[in-house]
């Protein structure tokens, strides 16, 4: 019998995970989603029902493919994945927040999150399922979507690179003060979940911490199409 999605997020190793959050800014964790599932989700994408707004990236200058935010409520899957990840994460977060001296705390459970969320006119989900074809890539960038944001995000990947599609790596870019920027690539397989910072994250110098800006994006796809899930703990004003 194949255990549930709860079982598998449940049972990663998160004092791992942590820690490659701390010292690397993300984490990269191998087969969360069941093949058939992410199948699954494809399929979905061309169902309207579960969609609020479609985004066209080259009209915004956001790149060049197209995206589509989840509406509430959203599918079982993603909330019992955005439920269940988020207290592992938080904690690191609230390490985040203290390193770097900032007043703000966050809720131990993602109801907590979305309260806060609220109190600022942020009440729609910032959930969404990214589509790229050939030539397609996401420019550098950051999900903020308002006041309250959640210092890190998720996406997992919907198909396999290399098999599906070539190209469409994924770029974080890290800006040190006063040094130039640092450029990590990753390439995620189907099924996995990348963990990473959605806007700065504290790294220890000589006198402390300080902090360190945090951008991320999608390189070209070659050929192919290249399927993802992203989700954003905090909710959105629009």
């Amino acid at each position: 019998m194949t255990p549930d999605i709860t079982t598998i997020l449940t049972n990663l190793d998160w004092a791992g995970i942590a820690e490659s959050l701390h010292t690397n800014g993300y984490a990269l964790v191998p087969g969360v989603l069941a093949p058939e599932l992410c199948a699954q989700m494809i399929a979905g994408y061309d169902e309207p029902v579960h969609f609020r707004k479609t985004i066209t990236m080259e009209r915004y200058r956001f790149g060049l493919g197209e995206y589509k935010y989840y509406s509430y409520p959203l599918p079982r899957v993603i909330q019992t994945i955005r439920e269940t990840v988020y207290p592992h994460l938080a904690p690191v977060a609230n390490a985040w927040m203290k390193a770097l001296n900032i007043t703000h705390a966050f809720p131990d459970e993602h109801t907590g999150l979305q309260q806060q969320c609220a109190a600022q006119g942020q009440v729609k989900p910032a959930v969404l399922q990214l589509k790229y074809g050939a030539g397609g890539y996401n420019t550098l960038h950051q999900d903020l979507y308002g006041d309250v944001f959640f210092p890190m995000q998720v996406v997992l990947m919907l198909n396999e690179p290399g098999r599906d599609y070539t190209g469409g790596e994924f770029v974080l870019t890290q800006q040190v003060p006063r040094a130039q920027s640092r450029a990590i690539v990753l390439q995620p397989g189907l099924g996995d979940m990348l963990i990473f910072t959605t806007n700065f994250r504290p790294v220890a110098g000589s006198r402390g911490y300080y902090r360190v800006s945090m951008k991320h994006g999608v390189s070209a796809v070659h050929s192919g199409h290249r399927h993802a899930l992203g989700i954003i703990f905090h909710d959105a004003a629009s």
